[in-house]
């Protein structure tokens, strides 16, 4: 039985990956309507889609990414909301702000004990549900994430819809900048390729070996050639989605990993990036 597409759904994976509207109506046709099986669908019949990654995304909100006075400690906050109108308000950022001040100086570890915790007598929670009296909208923290390391830097992007965290092995001030900009920029998936989720890798794998298949160039191909072409295309993959493999966006002819090594031979130990939109 075959599932009814709506227009919204059509437009919704048009916006996300840029593929023509024919070719999203037909990709949700073929998957009965799951988004992700769709963009993965596009993706098999060799379109470059420029999907986002969906993990810690809010739709619309404020992003606060700060750190601890001794910058050994590093939190994110998001404060989701309905609207851009009410996520450019002063009075809402400075809203979200408060409550990232309250995650920084009660050193909390979750947004579980971020909502316990109070601000002038009164609890993160009860405030929240105050502010969405007032406004009319549903908000909520979405997004809490905390990193710990000898240095880490802070970096706010996009009138507070992307924050990052980069936790490093000694103080780097512009390095740490200069990486956390990079990450805000590029979106990388993981640190590098050991430490990209094998879900992800599987993922990669299946679709770069499905495209081959469905390439006429490849016809009659032995399996081993088609196996070891994959290989080198997943090794692509890695080089653009893993931060230290990706081009330095300040110089591409060097790669992360090199930037920092003349930046004083400091690593990167872990990340956290949060966007809105």
């Amino acid at each position: 039985m075959s599932v009814a597409i709506s227009a919204a759904e059509i437009n919704k994976l048009r916006q996300q990956t840029g593929a023509g509207m024919m070719d999203c109506r037909k990709a949700l046709t073929e998957t009965s309507g799951d988004f992700e099986a769709a963009i993965d669908w596009l993706r098999k019949q060799g379109q470059k889609v420029a999907a986002k990654r969906s993990d810690r995304e809010a739709k619309e909100g404020v992003v606060i990414a700060k750190t601890s006075a001794d910058k050994k400690t590093g939190f994110i906050v998001c404060v989701s909301c309905e609207t851009d109108f009410v996520s450019k308000n002063a009075d809402f950022v400075a809203f979200t702000q408060s409550i990232a001040d309250a995650a920084v100086d009660n050193n909390v570890k979750s947004a579980d004990e971020l909502n316990e915790v109070s601000i002038n007598g009164a609890k993160v929670s009860d405030l929240i549900n105050d502010k969405l009296a007032a406004i009319g909208e549903k908000i909520g923290i979405v997004a809490f994430e905390r990193v710990e390391a000898p240095y880490v830097a802070a970096y706010i992007h996009g009138a507070n819809r992307i924050g990052v965290l980069v936790g490093m092995s000694k103080e780097a001030e512009e390095a740490g900048k200069d990486v956390a900009m990079q990450i805000a920029a590029m979106n990388p998936v993981a640190l590098n390729a050991d430490s990209v989720a094998p879900e992800v890798i599987e993922r990669e794998r299946a679709i770069v070996m499905e495209t081959m298949q469905n390439d006429p160039k490849m016809a009659g191909k032995p399996q081993d050639m088609i196996a070891k072409i994959a290989e080198g295309k997943l090794g692509a993959f890695f080089k653009e989605n893993t931060l230290l493999a990706q081009p330095f966006v300040k110089d591409a002819g060097k790669s992360v990993a090199d930037y920092l090594k003349s930046a004083g031979d400091v690593t990167v130990t872990e990340f956290k990036r949060v966007a809105v939109g």
